[in-house]
């Protein structure tokens, strides 16, 4: 038996204890020093303007520090859209404006929104799955990291073409020994998170894929040692154990990431509504958009803008958190926090 709150405010019941949230619109927010009375006096608004049907709150650690959320499992009847979707998300704006920290999560997944069922999993991986950016780690063996990460930079944003922007970044790598390789994988950590969600998704036995404008021989071990269900990425050229400054093969950009989604949703039989997508640049754009809850992580704006959920705090948990599913967080929030 979970344990429950007391329940002050009627009509809805609190938990410490997570576990996913009961039908309803998601509504999150999450920040490093989120203020109790001020949170509990955004329950009880959401409770005066229609129903909330649980509230909970827990706390992710992030590499730069611990970050508290809450979410509420909620609709609201005095508004001009269905589920109340632009109060609900007015009422977090301006809380989020009272809260004046460096940075505030706010999601609202509508209700006809959230998938039913089982759910895939998708996600980019240089600055999503894992904190760094593959090409630009290379790039520092050939002397050329500054130079590359700028190019980087600016093809995230979608400034530049993404594959020239690729061919022009790889060039930059020839002759380096494969060796180069592992010493880079070596480097990478994963995104703090990440393993529980694969984990959430994994014992419910829903698919998992990664697909990345990088490289196949950094992300196959990868992808072995987390158990994903399938991955696709971009293939060096090596001849007599030196990069060649070319790729080989498909080139994997934003048209092959939302194709791939496409292809791993129908073999896995998972509705595309009920796919969930998470990238941080511009060439995610098509998969993000194109899933039934596309999410910014962490974003460039030209990402922000076509996605449905944005999370602007370095910890994938927040995104099964916004979605409604339960995930292993660092401990839950004191007593008093959504009372």
């Amino acid at each position: 038996m979970r344990p429950t709150l007391p329940n002050r405010l009627g009509g809805y019941r609190l938990r410490r204890v997570m576990t996913d949230l009961p039908s309803g619109t998601v509504a999150m927010l999450a920040a490093e020093e989120p203020d109790g009375a001020l949170i509990r006096s955004l329950t009880a608004e959401f409770d005066r303007r229609g129903s909330v049907h649980h509230a909970e709150s827990t706390e992710f650690q992030t590499r730069s520090g611990p970050v508290r959320a809450v979410r509420w499992s909620l609709e609201l009847g005095d508004s001009d859209d269905t589920f109340g979707t632009q109060l609900i998300s007015s009422l977090l704006d301006d809380a989020a404006e009272k809260l004046g920290s460096r940075a505030v999560t706010t999601t609202v997944l509508p209700s006809g929104q959230r998938p039913k069922g089982d759910m895939m999993l998708i996600m980019d991986v240089d600055s999503t799955l894992i904190d760094q950016e593959v090409i630009d780690l290379l790039a520092g063996f050939a002397g050329a990291a500054e130079e590359v990460a700028k190019v980087t930079e600016s093809a995230m944003r979608g400034e530049l073409d993404f594959t020239q922007s690729l061919y022009a970044r790889v060039e930059t790598l020839a002759g380096l020994r494969d060796t180069v390789l592992h010493e880079t994988s070596a480097a990478l950590t994963a995104t703090a998170g990440v393993r529980e969600v694969i984990s959430t998704w994994q014992r419910r036995h829903w698919p998992v894929y990664a697909v990345s404008g990088g490289f196949r021989q950094i992300l196959e071990p990868l992808a072995t040692e987390l158990g994903l269900t399938d991955f696709d990425a971009n293939t060096l050229e090596v001849v007599d154990g030196r990069l060649t400054g070319q790729t080989v093969g498909h080139i994997v950009g934003p048209e092959a990431k939302l194709q791939r989604m496409l292809e791993w949703s129908q073999r896995s039989g998972t509705p595309v509504q009920n796919v969930v997508a998470v990238g941080d640049g511009a060439n995610d754009a098509d998969m993000v958009k194109g899933a039934g809850v596309g999410v910014a992580f962490c974003a460039k704006p030209a990402l922000v803008e076509r996605a449905d959920l944005v999370i602007s705090h370095r910890h994938m948990g927040l995104v099964a958190y916004a979605v409604g599913l339960d995930v292993e967080a660092t401990k839950s929030a004191p007593a008093g926090m959504v009372e």
